[in-house]
């Protein structure tokens, strides 16, 4: 009995360690998630975070803050790759949006992730349709489309691509 035992815990062993093997390790950096957008550039994240801000401002959004989360690490003693968080917004946008569905403030102000992945900066933020179905927004008066544009083209400022 004792000796089954044993022989079935070597099988599943073996079973759970080819499962294991045989499933390909994704690279969360690389991973596509629903509802984030991104693009990749080979500026660095300090470049790209001084062209996103010179982008806001010609645009007259307000930049509320930026978070550096590695030097949040550095100073809990930890390392993380270059990331900022930068959150911006337009109140005359996202007013209306949490007027309608107040569980929208969750992801508003709008927010950029700029962050070094390998030898790449990648730039990723919600997308605003993914934002409508999250919230249920289908059934107010708003432009999601009009706000995707507009994000992608901070996205490619930032990134370089329309200087």
């Amino acid at each position: 009995m004792a000796l089954r035992a044993v022989v079935a815990v070597i099988v599943l062993v073996c079973l759970f360690s080819a499962t294991a093997q045989a499933e390909p390790q994704a690279d969360k950096n690389k991973t596509v998630y629903p509802g984030i957008r991104h693009i990749t550039t080979e500026e660095s994240v300090n470049e790209v975070e001084a062209l996103l801000r010179q982008a806001l401002h010609k645009r007259g959004l307000t930049l509320f803050t930026v978070i550096d989360h590695a030097q949040g690490a550095v100073d809990a003693g930890l390392e993380l790759p270059p990331t900022r968080t930068v959150i911006f917004g337009n109140p005359k946008v996202g007013t209306p949006m949490m007027r309608c569905q107040g569980s929208v403030a969750l992801d508003l102000p709008q927010k950029m992730v700029i962050r070094m992945v390998d030898d790449v900066t990648r730039i990723e933020w919600n997308d605003p349709a993914y934002l409508v179905e999250r919230h249920g927004l289908q059934g107010c008066n708003l432009s999601p489309d009009k706000v995707a544009r507009l994000v992608s083209e901070l996205a490619r400022e930032a990134a370089g691509e329309e200087r």
